[in-house]
């Protein structure tokens, strides 16, 4: 299943660069790079999964149980 998505994310990805480029051809390079970058950026998310990583309070709670502890 992982690999189906790797591949079906990358297909999308390289569909959308094919249609939007000759659209961003008469566009400044600025605009094309940041294109690319953000296009890039959701690619590199769509890879992860998100809906299963720890969120930022697991990362606060390692971090200051410790000090919990010696605060007590």
């Amino acid at each position: 299943m992982r690999w189906a998505q790797i591949v079906a994310m990358s297909a999308f990805a390289c569909m959308l660069f094919a249609i939007e480029w000759p659209r961003l051809a008469r566009l400044p390079r600025r605009d094309k790079a940041a294109f690319v970058i953000l296009l890039v950026v959701g690619w590199v998310l769509s890879l992860m999964d998100l809906r299963n990583l720890p969120g930022p309070t697991t990362f606060i709670n390692a971090i200051f149980k410790p000090l919990g502890q010696y605060l007590e």
